[in-house]
């Protein structure tokens, strides 16, 4: 009978503590049941009154029953003394206006790197990497050009131990490692930073940036070649660029060609920037020779591809108008920055 009578007074405390907003109700609440003449008190007062044998049993059921009602009213009012809290510091506090700091903006060389691979991941390509510090094996035997080839003079190579490991020259290593390890059919491109021992001027620089492109299909031709140049530098540098390709030698490709674009500083006048010719040579490029195809095991006559490299630090120089190569690796930002320019 006792328990049964403790168990209907928790549910009116249930329901009475629902009801309550305020830590001054609580106060009423809690001399109603658990004051010295509160309802729940009266039951345990009545635990006297049962025989020794009940007491055993019922005694421990209403402890229990008395103890969940006091974590009832507990945690309803820690729950008030908390809100009352917020309220309190709601009440205090000052509206402030601020503004986050403009720290920064991505390097026109990141951007130009972020805004090609945009444009040839939607032409199917994907982005590959490889090391910096890379061997001899990639960076040049396995791209037709062995030991004693005199191509290697046209490339001041910076050695970490000669003649085995070098500072990458060009990202076409990752090339070489790209056809070594998958099979074909496929499509990537390769931006990365390159080095070679060269006298740094307005021009050129013993760190630079290399943009490598690889095509390995069933068939292809220059004119594919030139059609992805054409969507390139029309991307990059709209409609009316004025593009020309020439006959150019390069080991690892047969036919090559090299890309020029009319100079941006001069267009086409002749200036320091472009020694003067007009042009600038933006890359090199052709056809992948048999050689780099067989060094990969790959089987030339169900496979052929085309390659291109790009010297990216010009690509930058002629999108922000950049007229000295050594602003993009200085500390002075001699550039401009676009804020219409979303490059993400």
């Amino acid at each position: 009978m006792l328990e049964n009578n403790i168990k209907k007074l928790i549910e009116n405390l249930k329901n009475n503590l629902s009801t309550i907003s305020n830590l001054d109700e609580m106060d009423g609440l809690w001399k109603k049941y658990f004051g010295n003449k509160g309802s729940i008190k009266l039951i345990l007062k009545e635990i006297k009154d049962l025989s020794s044998e009940n007491k055993k049993i019922i005694a421990p059921l209403i402890q229990q029953h008395y103890k969940n009602a006091l974590d009832l009213f507990k945690n309803r009012e820690n729950l008030l003394k908390t809100d009352k809290l917020c309220k309190n510091l709601e009440s205090q506090s000052e509206d402030l206006d601020y503004f986050t700091p403009k720290i920064g903006h991505l390097h026109p060389i990141s951007r130009t790197i972020r805004e090609m691979n945009n444009l040839f991941v939607s032409m199917g390509f994907s982005i590959m990497d490889g090391p910096e510090i890379e061997k001899d094996e990639y960076c040049f035997q396995r791209l037709n050009v062995p030991l004693d080839h005199p191509a290697r003079d046209m490339q001041d190579t910076i050695y970490i131990k000669e003649p085995d490991y070098l500072l990458r020259t060009q990202t076409s290593s990752i090339e070489a490692r790209t056809l070594a390890n998958y099979k074909p059919p496929f499509k990537i491109v390769s931006p990365g930073r390159v080095y070679r021992n060269e006298t740094v001027n307005k021009s050129n620089h013993f760190i630079f940036h290399h943009y490598q492109g690889l095509v390995v299909v069933e068939k292809t031709s220059l004119k594919d070649l030139f059609g992805t140049f054409n969507v390139l530098f029309q991307k990059m540098y709209g409609q009316d660029v004025v593009v020309r390709y020439r006959n150019k030698y390069y080991p690892e490709v047969e036919p090559g060609v090299g890309p020029d674009m009319q100079c941006f500083n001069c267009h086409g006048k002749g200036c320091s920037l472009c020694k003067g010719v007009g042009w600038i040579e933006m890359g090199g490029a052709g056809i992948v020779h048999p050689n780099v195809m067989k060094k990969a095991g790959i089987d030339t006559k169900k496979w052929m591809g085309f390659a291109f490299g790009l010297g990216l630090d010009r690509w930058v120089m002629a999108k922000y108008k950049i007229t000295d190569i050594r602003t993009l690796l200085g500390g002075n930002l001699g550039y401009k920055y676009y804020e219409n320019e979303n490059i993400i």
